[in-house]
């Protein structure tokens, strides 16, 4: 199964661009599954095309009811009064979750889909929702460690001990199961069936956006195909209004090409808006993914030992499109916080780097390049 992430800056038309592309996959024969917020009027249905529409809410509503129902012996115990389903109202930040749940369901591949096309946030929503995975399995591990699970049996006597109740064991399989649910989405955000692709209608910030969006992704090791320039004007056009604002999508598109790390796909605007199946039809596929991934010294986190010449070891964390002012640096631990412009990863250090100090960090090419020393009290002595 093949995945397609589409994102782009708000009112860049990454909404019709994923309908587009999962319409045509259809029509050729694919079983294409589009998943999006918005209410797609535009797409009837049709053979070997599925469109799921989110709802927040309803989400929203059967977690929390679900949590409710799992929680009823503790929540019976404090003398809680329960919620019913009528008086739920939607929490600000409830979006993200439906479409992980949404992902999730895709990732099980209980309806055999061919392509799967996510229609999802502008840009900044859609790079800290591919991050939520793995930080909210960051938390759990931190709140509720499974290696406590283990001890469950001691629980009581470590209750008295304590003199406060111990975390039942419902709580732990809760858990086991988001933490189960969010690995899935995680793995197929991380699969090499997976690609993001960025749309862009060419103007005036559009280059320094898709460039902080690059840095972005590659925070959390993912890479955009070539970009889409979406709805671009006829350059010819003999009415001067048109013809001046052709000319200046061309500045800004001739910005995107020279910018962009790959190819620029280019699809003109159609003179009006999609409104139908057959004006989603006219829309220019996007670019297919590249067949085989890039080399691990330019795509991938890597440790390269220079202990022979330097006496480092060098994390090289390729991060295209970020600049040095934007660029933050901390150890906490085992564990490196990373922050790019307005994104933020903590990482686990590699094994052999957990026995080393920070000696420095430089950004060259796209490339930060993190160096360690080997610290002489943890790291192993050569007779």
């Amino acid at each position: 199964m093949r995945t397609l992430l589409v994102t782009g800056p708000g009112g860049s038309g990454r909404t019709t661009l994923a309908a587009a592309t999962a319409l045509r996959a259809a029509r050729r024969g694919q079983r294409a599954l589009l998943v999006t917020a918005d209410p797609m009027d535009r797409l009837e249905p049709e053979e070997r095309l599925t469109v799921q529409h989110l709802d927040p809410a309803a989400h929203f509503r059967a977690e929390l009811l679900a949590l409710q129902e799992h929680a009823a012996p503790a929540l019976e115990l404090l003398g809680a009064a329960r919620l019913d389903d009528e008086e739920l109202t939607e929490l600000p930040g409830s979006t993200p979750f439906a479409y992980l749940a949404a992902l999730h369901d895709a990732a099980r591949g209980d309806h055999d889909h061919d392509l799967v096309v996510a229609d999802l946030p502008p840009l900044r929503d859609a790079i800290a929702l591919l991050g939520l995975p793995e930080q909210l399995r960051r938390y759990l591990r931190r709140l509720l460690p499974p290696e406590r699970q283990a001890a469950r049996a001691l629980r009581p006597m470590l209750a008295q001990l304590a003199g406060v109740p111990m975390p039942a064991e419902w709580l732990y399989r809760t858990a086991a199961r988001w933490d189960a649910r969010l690995a899935a989405v995680q793995e197929l955000f991380e699969a090499p069936a997976t690609s993001v692709l960025l749309v862009a209608e060419p103007g005036p910030a559009t280059t320094d956006a898709l460039r902080t969006a690059r840095a972005g992704l590659a925070l959390y090791g993912l890479a955009p195909d070539p970009v889409v320039a979406n709805r671009l004007l006829p350059p010819t056009s003999p009415d001067p209004w048109l013809a001046a604002l052709a000319a200046q999508q061309q500045t800004h598109l001739k910005a995107l090409y020279e910018d962009a790390p790959g190819a620029v796909h280019e699809v003109p605007h159609l003179g009006r808006d999609p409104r139908t199946a057959d004006d989603l039809a006219e829309l220019g596929p996007p670019p297919a993914p590249p067949a085989e991934p890039a080399p691990a010294s330019a795509s991938t986190w890597h440790v390269e030992d220079r202990r022979a010449d330097d006496g480092v070891l060098v994390w090289h964390i390729p991060l295209p499109g970020a600049a040095k002012s934007d660029l933050g640096l901390v150890r906490r631990g085992d564990e490196l916080v990373l922050t790019v412009g307005p994104f933020r990863r903590i990482v686990p250090l590699p094994a052999a780097l957990r026995r080393c100090t920070v000696s420095g960090a430089a950004l060259r090419d796209g490339v930060l390049g993190v160096r360690f020393s080997p610290d002489p009290a943890l790291w192993p002595r050569t007779p």
